[in-house]
């Protein structure tokens, strides 16, 4: 039960920063591009390579109440995977392939490079 607690707390506080980091940027962009999702699952992925490391590594004992908040919870309601698909979807069906592809691999590439840099840094904390 207090997994379920801690996962739901972080989740909501994950959801409510996504939206407002991933608005700001959509409303600071010129163009029709979904760089609000880009950054947030880049920058999610970067968080979740480095307290990865933190929390299953070097904590300890709390480890799984904080896994359980930041990892599952925080960063899970934080990146936007099904967000990211939608998009990709929509930029499918209005016959945008070239964003399409550009999306797509900047997604999961920027993506794996952050959490890979991510888990580099951990590393070395």
């Amino acid at each position: 039960m207090k997994e379920l607690i801690l996962v739901g707390i972080g989740g909501g506080i994950g959801s409510i920063c996504r939206l407002l980091l991933s608005r700001s940027i959509q409303l600071a962009t010129p163009f029709v591009f979904p760089l609000g999702t880009l950054v947030v699952n880049v920058v999610g992925s970067f968080f979740i390579g480095v307290l990865s490391i933190l929390i299953l590594s070097r904590i300890g004992a709390l480890s799984s109440d904080l896994r359980a908040f930041v990892i599952i919870g925080l960063l899970g309601g934080f990146t936007t995977f099904s967000t990211f698909s939608l998009e990709a979807i929509d930029l499918w069906e209005s016959g945008e392939s070239l964003k399409l592809i550009f999306y797509l691999f900047l997604s999961v590439a920027l993506g794996l490079f952050a959490a890979y840099g991510g888990l580099i840094l951990g590393r070395k904390i």
